[in-house]
């Protein structure tokens, strides 16, 4: 099918999974006889042919072409096309580069003026220009242009993934046009082109191979393509005539023509910018602004209209009726209660946290990143290079007995080809020079110490072994050495009993080569060593990472274009769980969208995946509401990479996940994560505790207001409710560098709780403040001048102390702030202190009175942190589904009553079975002392029958020695007598 289009049940067309194909038999790398259900083959594939040699682990994806295109692709592969033909298909299918599309930089920036808090200060801004306050109008519009470039500056990210995707194609290509073979612009291919590949070359666009060479003589090589920044396999794989091989792959090894049946965005590289440009979510800190914005805006709206239509209407044909007078006196209210500062607060301690990031070698691009790090609770984690070292290695080998490791390793080497890039060549001769003491300081590939190499044959396809004679030089005795195909080494060998044993390496996913040697000075006589296994392993700071995950709450899911069966034996190294699922599972139209989610919440990851799939997993997590992480640095990785909440590309990575990510590790694997986690969790601490500071702040300030203004007509000059905001924001933003708590589970806003709390801490602000309103002015008879100061000082402290519990969900002494932060809170209330006594904006207070009022406010900074840690602790899901039983939460409610229910009784069967377990070993050791009771026994009584024996056959032999003198004494006095009678 074209790429545009979807087969109907979901196996093929460019939106949908590839088909994955393995082969029936293998070559020198594979891990032996293990069979595997075939899966069906596109209808224009060639038939393999009976003698085909590809390597079991190779995953091959392949196009179905549909029938309008294969008639394009039956050009004579000696003329090629003509011009004309070639700009007829040109113009037809279009150029072979992938769309794209710019943001312009100033759209981009005025981007940063969006949201509910940005529109609330614009309409506000608008507001002061009417009724002419350039003062609040300055101060308003400049809050707006410092987060709004602050965002621009910091987040400036290099939104060239599909730049870095169209220069993942070949720049230039060898095409036949009009019966030679010249050099095109790759843009200029078309489907039905014929063109030469060769060792070096980035493939231009999707082709089959034509199994020719140049020349156009048959050739029955292989083509050894490096496709792993595209389907995830850790190795090159081999290609034939009549398979398919894909843009941007490069050709490592061989020569030969190829046809092409895709161009541009149709290709497996387009898609994957295709999927890239779906990729366009709203990000989750954004979402949750929204949402503090929108609450802050109805409050605001609401109280505040209230206010106005009250005046407007109490104090008409006055005065103080005057329209612009009274939007004036509310604008004023407006700018100091809405959180205009939020936005630039958290900007800037994101900012901070970025630059503490980037100490650690973790980049941040997209700075809303940091506190969605936070939130992660899935990390999803390409395999090949992220989890793996990307190289072959030499693993522990199966040995015949009288056979050690070093013998293994010096025939193998003895039998392998020096100078070639074959990978699996690479890592015998790599292992042999690490493991053998003889090779660790040689420098001579072509000789080793002791013996000579007489002669050698490389890897022949049809036989699938490479031979060589070699000469032990101190013996001078002349051997055979024979390395390949595990299962042609034992029909070699004639040992048909380790049959057992190839297949368990190929179950566990190892590659296996047989070694075997000739014996007894015949060369025809051949002795099976042992069973050389590599592995792509695990690098070395894998399994800690995983485990420091597990421990702040995040589970690792593996997600590879690999085979099942390599999949499962990497995790089960790295000690994760191993419920690997092939991509079927993702796409399988006989389960609904729920088992299939399902799949994905219940797997340890994934193996055989395309680009489709990666993104469909990460799709179907946040759907289900997890925030998802996801880790590549491949070409296929890219559309995941976005898709993510946050898409962390590693060391090392291709241009296009390096775009595509809103992290960029610059140090090899994953630990490097768990820094950006601890830091990243520090960080949403800081920023919640600010919200949950400023949102409480403004239900004070609105509640108080609202009250006081409606009730009594009292409200304080506008410049000191002006100064309140500024100084207050501008003081909390050194919480960027303040000490915080880190949470050992992944960190949610938890907005409803956020709300609440703020609600209930408000409304009691607002209580302190009316009975300092009240006190003062009723009680101990203060002025009216005076009393605007002493309400001045009060509004501006009590709040401004309480952040020093909302930076905690415990008590405040827990945790110490920074001396900065203390600094900084302190300082603007002192500064509000000198403004206050001596009378700079209103009426002066004694000092008395001033310190009273600042310790009155630390009393009750104390009394709010208490009512906090009493909501944190009794807060729960269950206490909101019962003060708020909506539809949605009871449902929610029902399933997690039900899911721990589940888990109870699993737990409950589990300690039943340990029991069980334990009686059995219980008795099997009562068992086991009867028997070494018996066991004794039998032996004292074999040690008392030996002693018995000992004891008989010395007597026996006493006898016998007895019996022997006397007949010898007869013996003598027989003879004597004889001779007397003569």
């Amino acid at each position: 099918m074209d790429g545009n289009s979807k087969s109907k049940n979901g196996k093929n067309g460019d939106d949908g999974p590839k088909h994955t194909e393995f082969s029936e038999s293998q070559e020198k790398g594979e891990p032996s006889q293990i069979e595997h259900e075939p899966t069906p083959m596109p209808k224009n594939k060639h038939k393999e042919d009976k003698h085909e040699n590809r390597d079991e682990h190779d995953i091959q994806v392949t196009d179905e072409i549909p029938p309008e295109i294969e008639e394009l692709l039956h050009t004579d592969s000696k003329s090629g096309l003509s011009t004309d033909e070639a700009q007829t298909r040109l113009e037809r299918f279009g150029k072979n580069e992938i769309s794209e599309y710019k943001q312009n930089r100033f759209l981009k920036f005025l981007s940063y003026f969006r949201g509910s808090i940005a529109y609330l200060i614009e309409i506000t801004c608008i507001v002061a220009a009417i009724v002419r306050d350039w003062t609040d109008f300055g101060i308003i519009l400049a809050l707006l242009f410092v987060n709004a470039s602050i965002g621009f500056i910091e987040e400036t990210r290099a939104e060239s993934a599909l730049d870095s995707l169209k220069q993942s194609l070949a720049l230039k290509s060898r095409a036949r046009r009009d019966g030679k073979l010249v050099e095109l612009n790759a843009a200029d291919l078309v489907p039905g082109d014929i063109v030469a590949l060769r060792i070096g070359d980035i493939i231009p666009a999707d082709c089959r191979l034509l199994g020719t060479g140049v020349s156009g003589s048959e050739t029955e090589t292989y083509l050894n393509i490096d496709q792993s920044a595209l389907t995830g396999e850790s190795l090159p794989v081999n290609r034939k005539k009549g398979d398919c091989v894909f843009s941007s792959s490069t050709v490592k090894q061989g020569q030969m023509l190829a046809v092409v049946y895709k161009t541009g965005a149709q290709t497996y590289i387009g898609r994957t910018a295709t999927l890239m440009n779906m990729s366009a979510d709203q990000g989750h800190f954004q979402k949750i602004i929204n949402k503090i914005g929108n609450f802050l805006i109805l409050i605001t709206v609401l109280l505040v209209t209230i206010i106005f239509v009250y005046q407007v209407v109490k104090f008409r044909n006055t005065e103080q009726g005057d329209v612009l007078v009274i939007l004036q006196d509310v604008l004023v209210l407006t700018v100091a209660a809405i959180p205009v500062g939020l936005p630039t607060v958290l900007s800037v301690t994101m900012a901070v946290g970025a630059k503490q990031l980037a100490s650690k070698k973790v980049i941040v691009k997209r700075l809303t990143a940091i506190e969605e790090l936070a939130s992660v609770s899935v990390l999803c984690s390409d395999k090949t290079g992220t989890m793996t070292l990307n190289e072959l290695k030499f693993d522990e080998p199966w040995l015949s007995p009288g056979y050690k490791k070093s013998d293994i390793l010096l025939y193998a080497y003895l039998c392998s080809e020096q100078s070639t890039s074959d990978a699996i060549e690479m890592a015998v001769v790599a292992a042999a020079k690490q493991g053998l003491d003889i090779l660790k300081d040689h420098d001579d590939e072509h000789d080793v110490p002791g013996y000579k190499i007489k002669s050698f044959t490389p890897f022949n396809p049809s036989v699938k072994y490479s031979k060589s004679t070699v000469m032990n030089l101190e013996t001078k005795e002349t051997f055979q050495i024979a390395k390949g195909a595990p299962q042609v080494i034992v029909k070699l060998t004639g040992r048909e009993d380790t049959t057992n044993a190839v297949t368990d390496l190929a179950k566990r996913g190892l590659r296996a080569l047989g070694v075997a040697k000739t014996v007894d000075k015949d060369l025809d006589k051949w002795e099976l060593v042992g069973f050389v296994c590599f592995l792509d392993p695990p690098r070395p700071d894998t399994q800690e990472t995983i485990h420091k995950c597990k421990n702040l709450g995040v589970k690792i899911k593996m997600i590879t274009g690999d085979q099942v069966i390599i999949a499962k034996e990497v995790a089960h190294r790295l000690g994760m769980g191993r419920v690997i699922l092939d991509a079927n599972h993702l796409i399988d139209p006989g389960k609904s969208l729920d088992e299939i989610t399902a799949h994905c919440e219940r797997a340890d990851g994934f193996a055989q995946v395309t680009p489709e799939h990666k993104f469909r997993v990460v799709e179907l997590l946040k759907k289900k509401g997890y925030l998802v992480g996801m880790t590549g640095d491949g070409v296929n990785d890219a559309p995941a990479l976005k898709k993510a909440n946050v898409g962390i590309a590693v060391a090392g990575c291709t241009d296009a996940a390096r775009s595509a990510s809103d992290i960029v590790l610059l140090a090899p694997g994953l630990s490097t994560i768990v820094d950006g986690i601890i830091t990243s969790r520090a960080i949403f601490q800081r920023m919640r505790s600010y919200a949950l500071y400023r949102i409480t702040s403004t239900i004070h300030f609105l509640l108080f207001f609202f009250f006081i203004i409606l009730i009594l007509n009292w409200k304080l000059p506008a410049i000191l409710l002006i100064l309140i905001a500024i100084l207050n924001d501008a003081a909390t933003i050194v919480i960027s560098v303040d000490n915080a708590k880190i949470s050992n589970t992944p960190d949610k806003w938890r907005i409803g709780q956020l709300i609440t709390l703020s609600f209930l801490l408000g409304i009691c602000l607002s209580g302190f403040s009316f009975a300092h309103y009240f006190i003062f002015k009723d009680v101990i008879g203060v002025t009216d001048g005076e009393l605007q100061t002493i309400m001045y000082l009060h509004i501006s402290s009590a709040p401004h102390f309480m952040i020093f519990s909302t930076r905690l969900s415990g008590f405040f002494w827990e945790n110490i702030p920074s001396i900065m932060f203390i600094a900084a809170i302190l300082g603007t209330q002192i500064f509000a202190l000198i403004i206050s006594v001596f009378g700079w904006l209103s009426p002066k207070i004694p000092l008395s009175i001033a310190v009273t009022i600042l310790c009155i406010s630390l009393g009750i900074f104390v009394i709010l942190d208490i009512i906090k840690v009493i909501v944190f602790k009794y807060w729960s899901f269950e206490l909101t589904a019962k003060l708020w039983p909506t539809p949605r939460r009871r449902a929610r409610l029902t399933t997690r009553n039900r899911e721990r229910e589940k888990s109870r009784q699993v737990r409950g069967n589990f300690l039943k079975l340990q029991k069980v377990l334990l009686l059995v070993k219980v008795i099997r050791a009562f068992h086991g002392n009867e028997d070494n009771e018996n066991n004794e026994n039998n032996e004292n009584n074999n040690e008392k029958n030996e002693e018995n024996n000992k004891n008989n056959n010395e007597k026996n032999d006493e006898n016998n020695k007895n019996n022997n003198e006397k007949n010898d004494e007869k013996n003598k006095n027989n003879i004597g007598n004889s001779k007397s009678n003569q």
